[in-house]
């Protein structure tokens, strides 16, 4: 793995992980799937809208059609969707250390259905992450957890991890910010049916929550996205899935910072485990050293 793809997927984890806290400043303010559905709908006309700017096309090949519906429903409708709705109840930090686990998912789903192997190194790199997520996890269940959110996130995260796996199809053909784009106006349209149907719309305007909803807009809508294909375009779906792994420490830290959620010993424990799981399985990626002649 280059040093550009490590740089892209830190970025990626900052700020991927930075919208849940944004997201939950939103969803105490505003109805959960109606905030949601307006988000993807801006953030899809902007993108389309650069995306003709810059001469690319809407004419896609038929795999980057099928990755953007696939990506449109299973990322975007239901994993955030899901997620936007356990955040009315579940803290914010929480629902990112659940986010975090996509990476084995999509491990397993390579490995099972596409033949990719993974080096001993790699798996234990994985595992590693999963584990660090546990000590995170265990320290938090021992408070009051509503379980029903909790579940929410876990379904949220199998579809998230299918999203991932989409994006094969989309790597190829380029007009990378047209498929964004496409993608959110799509988990637009599937969205808006069941906020008319289950939700009200009432909103609590303040400045914390027209902030937020511009900095979910902007940075995890289009910029962590588009940085995503470009990044799965490079190193893979299964390479990228590792930078997730991010999202519990910034998640947790991100939250903590603004929105006073407490930060334990088990979640310093939980990183750093985390973050030796993503070391290893970087390592692993490098090609040996040629042996002297």
């Amino acid at each position: 793995m280059d040093w550009r793809a490590i740089a892209m997927g830190v970025a990626f984890g900052i700020i991927w992980a930075s919208a849940f806290a944004s997201a939950r400043v939103i969803v105490l303010n505003a109805p959960p799937l109606y905030a949601l559905s307006i988000r993807f709908l801006v953030s899809g006309l902007i993108g389309v809208g650069l995306a003709f700017a810059m001469g690319q096309s809407w004419r896609l090949t038929r795999p980057q059609w099928i990755a953007t519906l696939v990506f449109g429903i299973s990322q975007n409708a239901l994993y955030l969707g899901l997620n936007f709705v356990a955040m009315q109840t579940v803290e914010a930090s929480l629902a990112a250390i659940v986010a975090s686990t996509m990476p084995l998912l999509v491990a397993f789903a390579s490995w099972a259905f596409f033949g990719e192997r993974l080096r001993p190194l790699a798996v234990l790199g994985l595992f590693a992450g999963v584990a660090g997520v546990a000590v995170i996890m265990g320290a938090r269940l021992q408070g009051d957890v509503d379980l029903f959110g909790l579940a929410l996130c876990v379904i949220g995260v199998l579809s998230l991890a299918v999203a991932t796996m989409s994006v094969r199809g989309a790597s190829t053909g380029g007009n990378f910010l047209m498929i964004v784009g496409l993608q959110m106006l799509v988990g637009a349209a599937v969205l808006s049916v069941p906020a008319v149907a289950f939700e009200t719309f009432t909103v609590t305007w303040n400045w914390p929550l027209v902030i937020a909803f511009l900095y979910t807009v902007i940075m995890p809508g289009l910029v962590a996205t588009l940085i995503w294909f470009y990044l799965v375009d490079r190193i893979g779906a299964t390479r990228a899935a590792v930078f997730h792994f991010l999202t519990p420490f910034f998640g947790v830290a991100t939250a903590a910072l603004l929105l006073g959620e407490e930060l334990g010993s088990g979640d310093i424990l939980g990183v750093l485990i985390i973050t030796a799981g993503i070391l290893a399985v970087q390592l692993s990626r490098q090609k040996p050293p040629a042996a002297p002649r």
